[in-house]
């Protein structure tokens, strides 16, 4: 983590304004809350049309749940963002990626052994990461491989999670219980 104190506080349900209990009806009746959504509590407006696009990322995404966590699993360790590793290693273990394939994202696009795709999906995110564009032989390379659609969510996908990346270390989100740390 890169701040072990919250800079803003993850509320409890007891804390919520009226508008805040609203924008987490949908997480009502869960044994447990995220940090990260309890956290955004603090300004119901944006947390409400954050969670749109959030969402279309997450789970409408024409991108496959495999490719779309390993780019988020790679712009999170290239943002040193741990509570968004952390979190993405259980979604894509729960995805059937393997430690290995997880530690790929870590070791980015010239590890040994990556299919074609693995590997311009990691050179994608760290082409973003770095100048904010693909470059065209990334370009070529995925548009073999991906649809027109795949290849817009892709660059929202690293987006998204780039800015959820600063968000979480800029308001010192602290780790939910039982996160994986980057020893994996």
């Amino acid at each position: 983590m890169r701040v072990s104190e919250p800079r803003i506080a993850a509320l409890e349900e007891d804390e919520w304004s009226d508008d805040a209990r609203e924008v987490m009806k949908p997480f009502s009746g869960r044994d447990s809350i995220f940090n990260i959504f309890k956290t955004l509590t603090n300004h119901p407006p944006l947390m409400r049309r954050w969670m749109v696009f959030a969402n279309h990322i997450l789970g409408k995404s024409t991108l496959a749940v495999r490719e779309r966590e390993l780019v988020i699993l790679r712009i999170g360790y290239l943002c040193q963002a741990g509570y968004e590793w952390g979190q993405h290693v259980l979604i894509a273990r729960d995805a059937g990626m393997s430690d290995a394939e997880i530690r790929s994202a870590k070791t980015g696009p010239a590890t040994p052994g990556l299919s074609d795709l693995d590997r311009l999906l990691l050179q994608a995110t760290d082409e973003l990461h770095a100048d904010a564009h693909v470059s065209d032989e990334t370009w070529a390379g995925l548009s073999e491989l991906l649809s027109t659609q795949q290849l817009m969510d892709l660059v929202f996908t690293v987006g998204q999670y780039n800015l959820v990346s600063m968000a979480l270390n800029s308001f010192g989100v602290q780790p939910d219980e039982g996160l994986p740390g980057w020893d994996v």
